[in-house]
């Protein structure tokens, strides 16, 4: 507005997605609700276009307005440098990523989502990638641009259920049990794993993403809003349409979502992705006792679900 003002042309580029948000959608130009369908003509669109266009903007940087203002530095604005440094990123990682990419111990994940969330790498030239390398990393970018594609049409999705059913939920919210959570001090090693590599490194693998996200609602009833904001402080990656979508497809309330009485069993996941325990160990040395037994907190899950959720 500013710019227009001053009567300053302003040209707008879509930058961050392949398609955006009214790009992908069904016959009737109401928004896809289900993601199979929303990738299905996801792909469909991008077949008839392949391979996108890919720029190299170095060439054009000597284009930039010169000018003699000089930036504040970050200390000026009131910033300090953190100890956690974000990962470069790398594509050979993720070569076999549909065959490893539920593994947490073996570290072969790309290291791509703060780049992507910062624009430090071309959503373009990686689509382009995965389309010939790998349909299941392709398969994960589709989900981000679908996740981005709700909040716009649903902005009621930021502080409030996909599923107005879920309205009803009472929720625990125990801020004992939830500083737990936080600290990675709920007795549950592949838990208390993730939250504490969370908290260190701002980063955490999206197999114990699921786990930690399950647990917080499921096993603890404590309101996925409480995580969501938690995650959104610490990951490095936080994208509001991603972090929320994710976050309500493990409470149950968010479209294509996990049904509510999908409650992982921690110590289940832990044989299945870390059976050596190689990551735990890593972030967790000592034993301690559960802060709630999955037996009981299953059956209370499901009982509060029940009472409240009329899908």
């Amino acid at each position: 507005n500013l710019l227009v003002a001053k009567e300053v042309t302003v040209l707008a580029f879509k930058d961050q997605v392949i398609f955006e948000e009214a790009e992908i959608v069904k016959a009737d130009s109401l928004p896809y609700t289900v993601y199979t369908p929303f990738k299905n003509k996801w792909l469909e669109k991008y077949n008839s276009i392949a391979p996108v266009q890919e720029w190299d903007a170095t060439p054009y940087f000597s284009n930039f307005f010169k000018s003699t203002f000089e930036f504040p530095s970050l200390g000026q604005i009131g910033f300090i440098l953190s100890s956690i440094k974000v990962k470069p990123h790398n594509l050979k990682l993720v070569a076999n990523y549909h065959e490893t990419r539920d593994f947490p111990a073996l570290d072969s994940t790309s290291y791509l989502s703060p780049h992507l969330r910062f624009g430090t790498v071309s959503i373009r030239k990686l689509v382009n990638w995965a389309v010939r390398k790998n349909p299941v990393f392709l398969s994960e970018l589709i989900w981000r641009e679908f996740f981005m594609q709700i909040l716009f049409h649903f902005p009621k999705v930021k502080n409030r259920n996909f599923k107005s059913a879920y309205d009803g939920i009472e929720w625990r919210n125990d801020e004992a049990d939830f500083k737990r959570w936080c600290e990675g001090k709920t007795g549950y090693p592949i838990v208390d794993a993730g939250m504490r590599e969370l908290n260190e490194t701002g980063f955490m693998h999206n197999r114990v993403r699921m786990v930690v996200a399950s647990f917080l609602t499921k096993h603890l009833l404590i309101d996925w809003r409480w995580g969501e904001a938690y995650f959104a402080e610490k990951l490095l990656d936080y994208e509001l349409s991603a972090n929320n979508g994710n976050w309500q497809w493990a409470a149950g309330s968010g479209c294509d979502a996990a049904p509510y009485f999908r409650i992982f069993n921690p110590e289940e996941q832990t044989k299945k992705f870390d059976a050596e325990e190689i990551y735990i160990r890593k972030w967790v040395k000592e034993k301690s006792k559960p802060i709630v037994e999955h037996k009981f907190a299953r059956e209370r899950c499901l009982d509060v679900y029940k009472k409240a959720v009329k899908e």
